[in-house]
């Protein structure tokens, strides 16, 4: 693929107006240790604050590196939401450790471990926290990976994770709705499954809850899609050289009139089934190319376009949000399955210095060697092999 040579063109001059308006940096990851983190029994890496390149087959554990950083952000992981399931088989227990550098120059140390059985332990500054959802948001991060395009062949509760995992991290108000939500949520349903008829106070009490949140999920649902899609709709049409049209359209039960109203309507329904056919907790969002379901439409190239289009306007919406703060982006084999005028598309806008730090994995080495060889930035290359991670070259070797 030789069109990888275009990615070292524009490593240094190109800001496209995605990042170059707000070129706030972020938390960067200087420094981070891994043991018994999936296939990774031990790892201790110096990274560059502005491109780290990982090399290696599939299977061999770049993806997993990749992981360990978004657990660090969002604790947890990015594919398994069973802790215990991340640790090294065989192994009694995982920790990961990154030392990060914040725009004050200061060092934050953000720690996680967990033994089997025992309860994980998050902490920034050796300091735990007290529940996890106050550390969301403090390490903004996207990630794509070839496992995004299940947002568009998947359920909906995909497409509302992805609203999610964005809001999430810059509103902490949304997280706590979204808890007290899914609570109501879960206490309506157990009653809803009783045999006898439930306490109609009861009933009441959490489908007003229920609606006060979900009202309230709703709206900042809402304002997040109504901004994003124009500049999805920009970067999709950039990458695809305008060759098709895409767009986003956001589907809620609270459009349906007030939610407290459309959840009572048909309780009977709910008691016929056991749970509420009702809520935000159905919201979809629907994808769409050319005005017709993606999911029906949509190439692998396309899907996989419409997909990084979408993580990247996020990016652009994380940074507009989050007090400023440039997330860090992981590109985990982005350029499977496109054609080389998308990848040269797509290297243009993630190569500005608008996006700050970038982790990028591949299978092909000679793939990014044209990148680093005619680039003029702050690199470090990795080569990972069966779990191992070794440092193949930094900026300052001669060789």
């Amino acid at each position: 693929m030789q069109t990888f040579f275009f990615f070292c063109l524009f490593c240094t001059n190109f800001a496209t107006k995605f990042g170059k308006d707000i070129l706030t940096t972020g938390m960067i990851l200087k420094k981070i240790s891994i043991i018994n983190y999936k296939n990774i029994q031990s790892a201790t890496l110096e990274l560059s604050s502005k491109m780290n390149c990982f090399i290696g087959h599939n299977g061999e554990g770049k993806t997993n590196f990749l992981d360990a950083v978004y657990y660090l952000s969002f604790c947890r992981s990015a594919g398994n939401p069973i802790d215990s399931q991340v640790i090294l088989h065989g192994q009694e227990f995982f920790m990961l450790e990154g030392v990060y550098e914040n725009e004050a120059g200061d060092d934050e140390l953000v720690y996680c471990g967990m033994k089997r059985g025992a309860k994980k332990h998050f902490k920034r500054n050796k300091k735990e926290y007290k529940r996890l959802s106050e550390h969301i948001g403090l390490i903004p991060l996207i990630l794509v990976s070839p496992s995004d395009t299940i947002m568009i062949e998947g359920g909906s509760e995909e497409r509302r994770r992805l609203m999610d995992v964005v809001i999430s991290q810059y509103d902490h108000a949304y997280i706590e709705a979204l808890n007290r939500y899914n609570k109501a949520l879960q206490q309506r349903n157990s009653l809803l499954k009783m045999e006898e008829e439930p306490d109609p106070t009861l009933m009441q009490i959490w489908e007003e809850q229920m609606a006060a949140e979900g009202e309230l999920i709703y709206q900042k649902r809402k304002i997040f899609v109504e901004e994003l899609i124009p500049v999805f709709q920009d970067i999709y049409q950039r990458i695809s050289e305008d060759k098709e049209k895409v767009s986003l359209n956001y589907i809620s039960h609270c459009q349906r009139g007030p939610l407290l109203e459309v959840i009572q309507r048909d309780r009977l329904k709910d008691r016929a089934v056991g749970y509420s056919l009702h809520g935000v907790h159905r919201d979809d969002l629907e994808m769409l190319l050319g005005g017709y379901p993606m999911k029906r439409e949509g190439s692998q190239g396309q899907n996989k376009t419409f997909v990084l289009a979408l993580k990247l306007a996020q990016f652009n919406f994380l940074k507009r949000t989050n007090s400023q703060t440039t997330p860090l982006l992981l590109l985990d084999d982005i350029f499977d399955k496109l054609d080389a005028r998308r990848v040269e598309q797509i290297v243009k806008l993630v190569a500005g210095e608008g996006f700050g730090q970038i982790f990028i994995t591949d299978t092909n080495r000679a793939h990014l060697d044209q990148i680093l060889q005619h680039g003029d930035f702050d690199y470090h290359l990795f080569h990972v092999e069966q779990g191992q991670i070794s440092v193949v070259r930094h900026p300052t070797d001669n060789s």
